[in-house]
C-alpha cells in the first residue's frame, strides 16, 4: 500500500507537473512511454500485492479475534479497492485511448488530445494518492491495535 501511495504521490508532485511544463507533443509522447514502461512484472506484483497483502491482513486479524485491528485493515482494503476501481475505470481507459491515437507525430490535434487526457488523469491520480495514503494510515492503525492486543 505504501509503495502504491508513494508512486501515485511521485506522479502528483513531480512527473505530472514536469510534463505540464512541456509542449503537447512532449507531453503525449512521454505519457505513452510511461504507460508502456509501467506495464512490467514488478509493478504488477506491487499493484496486485497491495490488495492481496491488505486483504490477508484483515482476514488474519479477524481470524485471530482482533476485531478492531481487522476493521481497520478491512477499511484499508476497501480504500485500495476504490483506488483500483478508479485506476481501471478512468486511468487505464485514458491510457489506452492515448495509445490508440497512434504516433504523436500523426495526431492532428495534439492539444485536444492532451486536454482530454491531462485534466482527468491528473485529478484521478490525486484521488488514488489520497485513497492509498488513507489506506496506509488505516493499516498503521490496524498494526498499532494488533500490537496493543498482543501484549
Amino acid at each position: 500500500m505504501g509503495l502504491m501511495a508513494g508512486l501515485f504521490f511521485a506522479f502528483d508532485v513531480s512527473v505530472m507537473p514536469g510534463l505540464a511544463a512541456g509542449d503537447d507533443r512532449t507531453y503525449v509522447t512521454a505519457m505513452r512511454h510511461i504507460n508502456k514502461s509501467i506495464e512490467n512484472g514488478m509493478f504488477g506484483l506491487v499493484f496486485v500485492g497491495a490488495f492481496l497483502a491488505t486483504g490477508v491482513a484483515a482476514w488474519l486479524q479477524h481470524k485471530a479475534g482482533r476485531r478492531r485491528a481487522a476493521l481497520w485493515a478491512g477499511a484499508a482494503t476497501l480504500l485500495y479497492v476504490v483506488a483500483l476501481m478508479v485506476t481501471m475505470g478512468v486511468n487505464i481507459p485514458l491510457n489506452n485511448e492515448l495509445a490508440a491515437a497512434g504516433d504523436p507525430a500523426r495526431i492532428h490535434d495534439l492539444a485536444a488530445m492532451r486536454a482530454k487526457f491531462e485534466g482527468a488523469w491528473v485529478a484521478t491520480n490525486m484521488l488514488r494518492t489520497a485513497l492509498c495514503t488513507a489506506g496506509l494510515l488505516a493499516l498503521t492503525r490496524s498494526l498499532v491495535l494488533h500490537g496493543r492486543d498482543s501484549r
